[in-house]
């Protein structure tokens, strides 16, 4: 240190030496808010949801009971052309030509004289006994999927409380929110092709598959939510049955919603870029799977609650 400086020695080496830190007082802690959590009572609300689907499903019902349906080949039967024209005629154009004369050699003649040239790819015929065969085939498959449903979830749930008894009931509230599905998905069809007269509302093979497509898919979505109500009911002793089923809803309808959505997004990339032929089975299959997402939340565990109530275990 500097023998010049006005500071003594001491003083300076207490400036350089810090002084020793005060102890810190801890801040005394807040009590922390519990997180809110935010409940959907889905069960207590579930006339408004009931409601819901059955405005949306009875204007259908109505259609296919007093117009029916839009019936491609594979159920009226006929003959279907195949053709590539070198201009791009009018639909109201082709559809006069084919009207002109119902006989085949003389219809593509007729083609070529009003709409221009032509060149045909594929023709196929069906008769009116293997359309009825079609349309039969396509109810029986309909009917041995929902039996097969109904008891394989019978067999499924048959270990919760109530064995067998509370099997069939998982197994027919599962069926009846599949039917829901059907219902909706037929009703907007016949409405599209009936009542609007839009050519994508037609019945053919590929609506069949979708229909049964809708199915699986819509069971396979209840069923995520009737494993949960199964578990919760071992574990949840203090809950009621119907606080159990709107806990199972809540803790399963984001993966149901999310998972629904990924194949949303690639049918609507169908419906959009896709092909003519295609247009109507992606657009059958966007509605099913969208109402099947809705009916495996909001319709099949609320009427397995309903059935509960109205036929109690014991």
């Amino acid at each position: 240190m500097s023998e010049l400086s006005d500071v003594a020695p001491a003083e300076q080496a207490a400036d350089i030496v810090p002084p020793p830190e005060k102890p810190r007082e801890t801040p005394t802690e807040l009590p922390r808010p519990e997180p809110r959590v935010r409940r959907l009572n889905i069960i207590g609300r579930r006339n408004i949801f009931f409601l819901i689907s059955l405005l949306i499903i009875i204007p259908g019902i109505a259609s296919m009971a007093f117009k029916g349906f839009l019936l491609g080949i594979d159920f009226a039967g006929g003959t279907e052309f195949t053709v590539n024209f070198a201009n791009q005629p009018a639909v109201a154009s082709v559809e006069s030509a084919v009207a002109a004369d119902p006989l085949k050699a003389l219809v593509e003649d007729n083609l070529t004289k009003r709409v221009g040239a032509m060149t045909v790819q594929q023709v196929i015929e069906v008769g009116g006994t293997i359309a009825r065969e079609t349309i039969e085939f396509a109810l029986l498959a309909l009917v041995l999927a929902s039996a097969a449903i109904l008891f394989l979830l019978a067999i499924r749930f048959r270990n919760v409380p109530g064995g067998w008894r509370a099997g069939f009931q998982f197994g027919g509230s599962a069926l009846a929110a599949l039917l829901h599905d059907v219902f909706l998905l037929t009703g907007l069809f016949s409405i599209m092709g009936k009542v609007l007269g839009l050519r994508i509302g037609e019945i053919d093979s590929l609506f069949v598959t979708a229909v049964l497509t809708v199915v699986g898919f819509s069971v396979h979505d209840t069923i995520v939510v009737f494993d949960r109500i199964r578990e919760n009911l071992r574990v949840s002793q203090r809950l009621s049955f119907e606080q159990v089923v709107n806990l199972s809803i809540m803790q399963t309808a984001a993966r149901s919603i999310i998972t629904s959505f990924t194949v949303v997004l690639v049918l609507t990339a169908i419906l959009i870029a896709g092909g003519t032929t295609l247009k109507g089975f992606a657009l059958a299959l966007l509605i099913g799977i969208v109402s099947g997402t809705y009916s495996s939340i909001f319709n099949a565990s609320p009427l397995l609650v309903v059935w509960r109530r109205w036929q109690p275990l014991r």
